[in-house]
């Protein structure tokens, strides 16, 4: 399993919800690969990915994919994210 965290410089938040993906999937008992990327680099980067992790804003920038896109509202909320993860993992 592979998921790409994006943000738009794939530095700063990009880089927090990876961790916090990470956290939520630890949470779930499940295991995947995450990495984080800016939304430029977003079909390279997730040409392989299951999920797309991003804000509302940058959903417009990933383009075609076959990944399933969750929207994270709130990149500090585990519960958010734990629950998304397990409703796109089931």
């Amino acid at each position: 399993m592979h998921i790409v965290a994006i943000c738009g410089a794939g530095v700063g938040t990009s880089g927090i919800l990876k961790v916090n993906a990470e956290r939520a999937l630890a949470r779930l008992g499940r295991e995947a690969t995450v990495t984080a990327s800016d939304a430029a680099s977003v079909q390279t980067a997730a040409a392989d990915a299951q999920i797309i992790l991003t804000s509302p804003e940058l959903v417009h920038a990933i383009g075609k994919t076959y990944a399933e896109i969750i929207v994270v509202n709130n990149y500090f909320d585990l519960d958010e994210l734990a629950e998304k993860l397990e409703e796109a993992l089931s």
